[in-house]
């Protein structure tokens, strides 16, 4: 059977569109964001208060001169970073291990599930006193709160992923001989990647949301410290540069989960 010209250049032409629709992605999502930054810019210097708000120029300049040029504000992004990656790996570990021991069998998601769910309806912000009085308002407390707040949704996800599984192939892995360990890792694991890895990304906002809430309120000379000082004198460009480094900071840490995602989840492709 003779293959014809056509169908070897429909391949490249298929990519050829993907590419296409990838840089006009890329060009609309920039744009946009050009545009944004301009009417803040130009929001900012014609009807924006000195003392509220700062144009895009001024926080970026701030964030030179104020921020990354202060050893101390420095040190405390560097700490804060410390405490959020501690306590997110805290949460990922602490709730796999959780959600695999609930989500095993239909028992355990039946009677130990719904408590889980109750704790998860809690809002964390009301339990901060009690991490202040159990850990202080050292870092301990930052770790503890920010894996408060990302452990629950590791645990949700992997009950939800292992609720999906075929209990066929753990039959039939039993049936072959498989250890519990081969079937977490060679049954379990695949087929509840996708929602682990979704569990993962909402993890890691969450953690850095609980670290930052007790920077804010338990902390005494962190990111917290130097938030409500710049807030409290009224000064919006350090403070809008140091929500943008924070926000790098976001983002870096979720591209990484994302990069893991790709790598480990290259099979399904």
């Amino acid at each position: 059977m003779s293959i014809t010209g056509a169908e070897l250049a429909r391949p490249f032409s298929s990519r050829r569109r993907l590419f296409a629709h990838a840089d006009r992605s890329a060009l609309l999502r920039w744009t946009t964001l050009a545009l944004l930054l301009c009417f803040w810019e130009a929001g900012a210097r014609i009807a924006g208060n000195a003392g509220l708000i700062a144009p895009p120029t001024s926080v970026a300049r701030a964030l030179i001169t104020q921020v990354l040029s202060d050893a101390d504000v420095r040190g405390a992004l560097f700490s804060a970073v410390l405490e959020i990656s501690a306590a997110y790996a805290l949460a990922v570990s602490g709730g796999l291990a959780i959600g695999l021991a609930v989500g095993w069998t239909r028992f355990g998601r039946n009677s130990m599930f719904p408590i889980i769910l109750l704790f998860y309806a809690i809002p964390q912000a009301v339990l901060l006193p009690l991490f202040t009085l159990g850990f202080g308002i050292g870092p301990a407390a930052k770790i503890a709160f920010g894996c408060s707040h990302g452990i629950f949704p590791v645990i949700v996800n992997t009950v939800a992923g292992m609720r999906n599984i075929n209990p066929l192939y753990v039959s039939a892995a039993r049936a072959m001989g498989a250890s519990r360990r081969d079937i977490i890792r060679n049954v379990i694991m695949p087929h509840m990647v996708g929602s682990f890895f979704a569990g993962l990304r909402l993890a890691m906002t969450m953690t850095l949301l609980g670290v930052i809430l007790a920077e804010l309120y338990v902390s005494t000379g962190g990111i917290g410290f130097y938030t409500r000082q710049f807030a409290d004198n009224f000064d919006p460009a350090p403070l809008f540069a140091l929500v943008l480094a924070l926000a790098m900071i976001a983002i870096a840490m979720n591209a990484l989960v994302r990069f893991a995602e790709r790598r480990y989840t290259r099979w399904k492709d």
